[in-house]
């Protein structure tokens, strides 16, 4: 059985449920739940997969990428074992108040991983979502799930549901 690691921050709030909503889809004991403060780069290399989620928005989030937790966290990403192990991401925005950077956040992501050789995965079609633009969109489909639980909270269980069903494909499990 494939191990899957899934790795969120803010801890609490919309990204927590986000995450353990993501977590129940799959079958017990597949994946093992980490804030990026609670999981070291020596860590990471047991697994054969990746989930990571965050919140996309915030200035305490991106804007000083030198010392934000996920700063720290990507720093630690070059001692993993990372080349050739599939990711996939979810994201948390809000398209009203930020439709000019609707997750955003998630680019980092991408980027930071496949800079480690991680094969990305788990792309989502823009379909069905009011924003503007996104750092985090390419040919129709964001880097990841686009999650905006204040303005389309009725859609987020469904969203996850089937993201969930096509990473599961898309990981070989």
């Amino acid at each position: 059985m494939k191990k899957i690691a899934l790795i969120y921050w803010p801890k609490k709030g919309s990204t927590e449920r986000a995450a353990h909503k993501v977590a129940d889809r799959f079958e017990k004991g597949t994946i093992d739940m980490f804030t990026i403060t609670g999981i070291d780069a020596a860590g990471l290399s047991g697994y054969d997969a990746f989930i990571i989620g965050g919140s996309t928005t915030g200035a305490d989030n991106w804007e000083d990428t030198h010392k934000t937790r996920w700063a720290e966290f990507f720093a630690h990403l070059g001692g993993a074992a990372l080349s050739g192990k599939p990711f996939a991401q979810f994201g948390l925005g809000d398209q009203v108040l930020y439709p000019n950077h609707f997750v955003d956040g998630m680019r980092t992501i991408k980027e930071q991983f496949e800079k480690h050789g991680a094969a990305h995965k788990g792309l989502w079609p823009v379909a069905g979502y009011e924003f503007q633009e996104s750092d985090s969109v390419e040919n129709g489909m964001f880097y990841g799930l686009a999650l905006d639980t204040v303005n389309q909270d009725e859609l987020t269980d469904s969203r996850i549901e089937n993201w969930v069903s096509q990473l599961k494909k898309e990981f070989g499990i």
